[in-house]
């Protein structure tokens, strides 16, 4: 079951419905924090972690505002509680931004020029022959 600091208050209803799903990236994120990391650079084994934290929020994400298969008072109670990524969430729903892979690629401190990351940069702009990917979690393009 996924890690839920309950305040006596039970989930809301439809929470049925995606505890499953929720328990299975759970599983994974278990998995992926366990997994050894010798051969791999330091940055590399993060990426599987920061993945997994993606997928869970994308889920909760397109459940609410894509299929609108649960409702306000479970979307809420899945950002409260730390389930879904509210900041990463709030990214989403800005244009431009409707790919992200995570926060760290729009911060500008985090790199050398004081620019975005290389993810950022559309791939029409980029070198056809060139593959890159991202430091921080890995991801070889949300832009577009």
């Amino acid at each position: 079951m996924p890690k839920i600091r309950r305040n006596k208050n039970p989930p809301p209803e439809g929470w049925e419905l995606i505890e499953t799903t929720l328990e299975e990236l759970d599983k994974k994120m278990r998995e992926a924090e366990a997994e050894p990391h010798e051969g791999k650079r330091k940055v590399e084994a993060l990426w599987p972690i920061f993945k997994l934290h993606h997928q869970k929020s994308r889920y909760i994400y397109d459940l609410y505002y894509k299929r609108k298969a649960i409702s306000k008072e479970l979307y809420d109670f899945c950002l409260k509680e730390g389930i879904a990524d509210k900041n990463l969430v709030a990214k989403w729903k800005k244009p431009g931004y409707e790919n992200l892979c995570c926060l760290r690629c729009v911060q500008t401190r985090d790199t050398n020029f004081g620019t975005n990351c290389i993810c950022r940069v559309p791939k029409t702009k980029m070198q056809e022959e060139r593959v890159i990917q991202c430091v921080h979690c890995g991801c070889k393009g949300c832009s577009g």
